[in-house]
């Protein structure tokens, strides 16, 4: 093909630079020249990127109409066919296109409301991508995001992609998103941070030098990466439990508008995108699109209808679809407990000194005399240990003042702290409530029943181990303890190991981190609250665990409720006891606990119940019931309006509600990737099934299992470097890449790493999905065919 001096080269033209043959994937006008983003094509650079100025570099672009053409005689036309597979898989679908490509092809089952987000998302009357998932717990945002995310990679908006979690979802949304939809991302928590230090120097740019990251956010926010990721611009950013970004005085926030501005596709996803206030909400459609707020702060309304998805479990385009694969909550379960004599001396002191001191005062010498008591009860109502730990607390403190009263309250501190050591030393009536509930739902040796068990205090949680482990005589490692307060590995390590049918784990007692965004329903329907939340938004987070979609069995929601005899302190544990009946009849009409309150806050929450508990509101004033919600002219009812799209403009956009996307056809050159995969090795090696180090990569298909492997070769290992570390070390993926070639394989393959006896949750068989690594690499190799077999070179 002969060359000319022409620069004006457009991505797809070739071009000879410093004696090699390179592609454009882009151009850019700079004060310096064009400057021209290249991939290497001819032998010495094949899949080098590389960067090139027309001021520096003799560029020469390759006329095509000098081209000699010759005869493809390789066996049925393969090396014209592979070539033109290739250039169509790398040419990118139409952003217009209206059926789903890739999201529908990996192992994520299609499910019509799921696909009706991404097809919003993808609406070309958007001209960027920009989206809150607000959909209700347990609907599945993380499969909404990995469909959405590899539609952006199809259509060529998505080759460079940041993910930003709370921490103890690091491992579960790259795992969603590798085993389902073949999208690496590399994971940076403090391992991964350090395997990076090790690989490049500090004043590198980490996000420069890998494509697609997942980073906690906690992590991200610090200032040294602030600077970083101030100078990269990013294809897309994916930013879950947004609702912690709307604060404008946090980092969170400072973090949120810096990507907000570097990235042109973002994705926001929260099961609470609000607080109930207008400008927080406003805060998070402003980092979507700015013009969809006004000057003064007001929402315009069709367009915050535009940037929010919202369904919730009883919604109809839900409920139709779900079916099994979402069982029905049962009733919740309130189990009245009489507390032993010792509890209800307690019980009965924190009544009549404490909370209902008659015409007095309580003890408390503090400034929040209104509010301490009420410390108390709550540790109280978790556990005696809670409660010894709290007035202990209290009296280290105390003692180190000479405020006036503090004697009369070291007193009565003293005198409760010995009440509540005779209450430890006994058995305690909660306690054995929950060790024959245990026992009655089947938790025992030898069975495989669990139950996860929810206390506030990490007191407790400590106190219940022990105990449980004892009395039910479970084998080691049977009972577990999840808290805040362990290192980022061991809570994904024993999140990962719930999971697993072969986990030894068979009660989990956990405190509130587990409510927020991890996954216990794969192999549990059971739930316990050992004590009572003071927010409803803390309950919904809770039950959300086991309650969501892909739970086969009704989840029971079971709740302790202590009944002291003490008439006034009973009373206020039954307010406590009717949050979790309101939060049952809110998840089924409006999918979100939070409304009934409308504080949307748990600290708020906690203190508007206290309130009630004080007798200074009734409860009926403070928590609303759906009907009422709905019918409010606050900015929670407005929210429901924009949740609510109306059916009119739902039907011209979508199919019919249930209806799934068109399916892709493909290119039509293959029947399947397998079949592109096979010929592309073959093309490649002479006897692709010969030993590696005989001129091959051990290629081998068992059609009849649907699995194929082969042993990467230098250049394919380069691209898997950036793969799940766990995966690559676990499976043994630089020693044989396994892959599942059929759906059906795929899944059980998935289904089984969950059920194995090893530690592993990676398959060891992956499925080739269409934006699998090793296809990408086979497409690669088949873009070099063409110009060395039908070209010759003229000058």
């Amino acid at each position: 093909m002969g060359a000319t001096a022409v620069v004006g080269a457009a991505p797809g033209s070739i071009v000879v630079v410093r004696d090699e043959e390179w592609l454009v994937t882009a151009t850019e006008p700079t004060t310096g020249g064009a400057l021209l983003h290249v991939q290497g094509l001819s032998e010495l650079v094949r899949e080098v990127e590389a960067s090139f100025y027309t001021s520096l570099d003799r560029i020469e672009v390759l006329d095509p109409a000098a081209a000699t053409v010759v005869a493809d005689g390789s066996p049925g036309y393969r090396s014209s066919r592979l070539w033109l597979e290739a250039t169509l898989r790398k040419t990118a679908v139409a952003m217009t296109e209206e059926a789903l490509t890739a999201s529908t092809q990996g192992l994520a089952r299609p499910l019509a409301y799921q696909q009706s987000a991404v097809r919003k998302a993808l609406d070309p009357a958007n001209l960027r991508v920009r989206i809150l998932l607000a959909d209700a717990v347990g609907l599945g945002k993380t499969l909404e995001i990995g469909m959405i995310l590899s539609e952006l990679v199809r259509r060529g908006r998505g080759d460079r992609i940041l993910v930003v979690t709370p921490r103890h979802v690091l491992e579960q949304m790259q795992h969603e998103l590798w085993s389902r939809f073949a999208l690496p991302f590399v994971r940076l928590d403090s391992a991964g941070i350090q395997r990076v230090r090790q690989k490049l120097p500090a004043t590198r740019n980490p996000f420069a030098y890998f494509k697609r990251a997942i980073i906690s956010i906690d992590t991200l926010k610090s200032d040294k990466y602030v600077a970083f990721l101030a100078k990269h611009r990013w294809d897309a950013v994916v930013i879950d439990e947004s609702h912690n970004l709307t604060n404008t005085a946090t980092l969170n926030n400072r973090l949120a508008r810096l990507l907000a501005r570097t990235s042109d596709a973002l994705i926001l996803a929260s099961a609470t995108p609000h607080n109930g206030r207008a400008e927080s909400f406003a805060e998070l459609i402003r980092l979507l699109d700015p013009s969809a707020v006004h000057p003064d702060g007001s929402l315009i309304e069709d367009e915050v209808k535009r940037l929010v998805i919202r369904r919730h479990r009883s919604s109809p385009e839900v409920a139709q679809v779900v079916g099994a694969d979402w069982a029905e909550r049962r009733d919740p379960l309130l189990l009245p407990v009489k507390p032993s004599p010792a509890e209800d001396a307690v019980a009965d002191e924190l009544e009549r000194v404490w909370l209902h001191p008659g015409k007095g005062r309580s003890p408390y010498s503090g400034q929040t005399a209104s509010l301490f008591p009420w410390t108390l009860a709550k540790a109280f109502l978790s556990s005696p240990a809670a409660l010894a730990e709290t007035i202990q607390e209290r009296m280290k403190r105390v003692s180190a003042t000479d405020a006036p009263g503090s004697e009369a309250e070291l007193e009565a501190l003293d005198r409760l702290l010995g009440l509540t050591t005779t209450a430890l030393a006994s058995p305690s009536g909660k306690y054995k409530a929950l060790l024959r509930h245990l026992s009655d739902t089947g938790v025992g040796p030898g069975s495989s029943m669990r139950v996860v068990v929810f206390a506030e205090r990490v007191k407790t949680l400590g106190w219940l181990r022990k105990q449980i482990q004892k009395d039910l005589r479970l084998g080691e490692g049977a009972v577990a303890v999840l808290h805040g307060g362990l290192p980022d590995h061991k809570q994904l390590d024993l999140v990962k190991s719930f999971k697993k049918e072969s986990s030894p784990i068979r009660v989990l007692v956990t405190g509130d981190v587990a409510s927020e965004g991890v996954n216990l329903h794969l192999q549990c329907h059971e739930l316990v609250h050992f004590d009572i939340p003071w927010s409803l938004i803390r309950i919904e987070q809770r039950n959300g665990r086991i309650d969501r979609y892909g739970q086969k069995i009704p989840p029971r929601i079971t709740t302790l409720v202590l009944d002291p005899s003490g008439e006034q302190f009973a009373g206020d544990v039954r307010i406590l006891a009717k949050l979790i009946e309101r939060e049952h009849e809110a998840h089924r009409a409006l999918g979100d606990a939070a409304s009934l309150i409308g504080a949307h806050n748990v600290e708020a929450e906690e203190e508007m119940i206290r309130r009630v508990l004080a007798g200074e509101k009734k409860l009926e004033d403070v928590v609303r019931t759906p009907d009422e919600v709905l019918a409010g002219d606050d900015f929670d009812a407005f929210f429901w309006r924009v949740a609510e799209e109306n059916d009119e403009t739902k039907a011209t956009r979508e199919p019919a509600v249930g209806a799934l996307a068109p399916e892709w056809q493909g290119t039509g050159l293959y029947a399947d990737t397998l079949t592109f995969l096979d010929e592309a090795l073959h093309e490649a090696y002479t006897n692709p099934g010969s030993p590696a180090d005989n001129s091959g990569v051990a290629w081998r298909r068992h059609d009849n299992h649907g699995v194929a492997e082969l042993v990467p070769p230098h250049d394919l290992l380069q691209r898997l470097e950036v793969l799940p570390q766990d995966y690559l070390s676990e499976r043994h993926v630089a020693r044989l890449l396994k892959l599942a070639t059929t759906r059906e394989r795929g899944e059980q393959q998935l289904a089984a790493a969950l059920d194995d006896q090893s530690d592993c949750i990676w398959p060891e068989s992956h499925y080739l999905a269409p934006l699998h690594p090793v296809l990408e690499w086979a497409r690669s190799r088949s873009r070099h065919i063409l110009p060395c077999t039908t070209c010759t070179a003229s000058t």
